[in-house]
């Protein structure tokens, strides 16, 4: 079966590129065609710039006949979050109230990828201001899981996993703050790196001192991650956190994470935990997890059930998050509670609750956590857990209010693997790795130590190699031709809304 150029990987695409074998035009067509083909099932990309696409592809190509250098990206479309404000392009956030909103600039990281020669062609799905794990919107609409649209694609980067996972692009965008690009990269069966707060630096992020929100990469492969990574990382004197990787500025330092390193497993002690001794988890994940961990252990120097203390983990976060959506959202709620979806005022209105000693106390938690997780590492150089606590429901159904039978604290809770490791900000990825009894993708989270981006990637890039061969373990791929003959999503009832 011949490969189209839209399902191949990053790295293949541009090394084709540089070698005159493949046009970023025929990339970018493809994916264009792709989307036009398969986005009507599953409505991942939300708006689409093709002309100006169109027209930056064709420099592209002009720059490859003519010789030029050629950057990291040259030529290879990707997609932008919309949470993240690009040039001329429709950036709503998932909300009513800026259902019509045009950015006359390119956020920080949307121009640092286009300095690298991507091709932006558009925005993908996430729900109301990235709240909640459900791609789901009043502008836009739902986003259906690409092995199963009648399910939730998570998110809140939900939108950029399905694009990628069907071959719409070979690169997008995400971000993550309770897990909104591993828990999305888990469900629908692709890579979602969370990085180290202020690697990729945001000059937009509120509250400036606060490790919870970052941008990150989303990709098909650990290798594809890496590169747009390599793109996305920098220094902004905007972003308080942005300054030093291991005491060093981070500009110049952009080889460290492409490509991925190369780690020997066998010198490396391995931790596995299926719930971090608290975290809600269903059987189904619990099964699954259980056959990548025995299958993982072999290749580590050694292996043992372990985890840090998480006590009051949920707690904090909640807090902490309540504080940041306060800042971002309680004037939009007093002046237009119309327009602001259920879990956006819920958390507005649990952050009032809230008073400075339970701030204090949350982020005395946090710390402790955060300390717990260094002695951790200094016994066992990975960490392994599922990457969600589910296997992906139907996307009806706001948020998980019951796991196992067991109720879930908040509409939040089921995100708490994720949101653990988030507390800490150590860096974290989702890699695929087969399916669950269900069918549905299996994301398997690999947590490394404080400043670990590169060792991390290493370590999912190695496991993902050692698991290639195995088809109950490589990673899933969805029916893109019955995708194409499926109805749209949109037709389904509760499509467009909040839930």
């Amino acid at each position: 079966m011949t490969t189209e150029p839209c399902d191949l990987s990053a790295v293949e695409a541009r090394r084709l590129i540089g070698r005159k074998a493949l046009s970023p035009v025929e990339l970018l067509e493809s994916c264009l065609s792709r989307i036009e083909a398969v986005n009507p099932a599953v409505n991942a990309v939300v708006a689409l710039d093709t002309d100006r696409a169109r027209a930056a592809a064709r420099e592209a190509e002009a720059a490859v006949v003519r010789g030029d250098h050629l950057q990291p990206l040259h030529g290879l479309p990707v997609g932008i979050k919309d949470l993240e404000e690009v040039a001329g392009v429709r950036t709503t956030y998932g909300s009513p109230i800026f259902r019509d909103f045009v950015p006359d600039a390119d956020c920080g990281m949307v121009a640092r990828v286009r300095a690298a020669g991507a091709v932006v062609f558009g925005k993908t799905n996430t729900p109301e201001f990235g709240a909640g794990a459900n791609t789901r919107n009043a502008v836009y609409g739902a986003t259906g899981n690409p092995f199963d649209p009648a399910r939730s694609a998570a998110g809140s980067s939900g939108g950029s996993a399905v694009a990628l996972a069907t071959g719409m692009a070979p690169l997008c965008s995400g971000s993550d703050t309770g897990g909104s690009l591993r828990n999305p990269a888990a469900f629908c069966g692709i890579v979602g790196f969370r990085p180290s707060a202020g690697l990729v630096p945001s000059e937009k992020r509120g509250l400036g001192w606060s490790c919870l929100p970052v941008l990150g990469p989303m990709a098909r492969n650990v290798p594809d991650a890496a590169l747009l990574l390599s793109a996305m990382a920098s220094d902004d004197a905007a972003d308080p956190l942005a300054y030093t990787l291991h005491a060093r500025p981070v500009r110049g330092e952009k080889a460290l994470f492409h490509p991925a390193r190369a780690i020997d497993l066998s010198t490396l002690s391995l931790a596995f935990s299926e719930d971090f001794g608290l975290a809600p988890v269903e059987e189904t994940v619990r099964e699954a997890f259980r056959k990548v961990a025995a299958a993982s252990s072999k290749l580590f120097r050694d292996a043992a059930e372990a985890h840090p203390d998480c006590t009051d983990g949920d707690t904090a976060f909640e807090v902490l998050r309540a504080g940041s959506f306060l800042h971002s959202h309680l004037e939009k709620v007093q002046k237009r509670p119309e327009d602001v979806g259920p879990n956006v005022r819920a958390n507005v209105e649990e952050g009032l609750r809230y008073n400075l000693n339970d701030h204090v106390r949350a982020a005395a938690a946090q710390t402790r956590i955060y300390r717990g997780f260094q002695r951790f590492f200094e016994r066992h150089d990975v960490l392994i857990t599922p990457a969600i606590t589910i296997s992906p429901r139907p996307w009806r159904e706001l948020y998980p209010a019951e796991i196992d039978g067991k109720p879930t604290r908040t509409y939040f809770h089921w995100l708490a693997l994720a949101y653990y490791v988030t507390l800490t900000g150590h860096p974290a990825i989702s890699l695929p790795v087969g399916t669950d009894s269900k069918g549905m993708p299996f994301g398997l989270q690999i947590v490394g130590p404080r400043g670990g981006d590169a060792f991390v990637l290493g370590v999912a890039a190695a496991l993902e190699e050692a698991f290639a061969s195995d088809p109950a373990l490589r990673r899933p791929v969805p029916d893109v031709a019955a995708l194409r003959a499926a109805a749209p999503i949109s037709g389904n009832e509760g499509f467009l809304g909040f839930g």
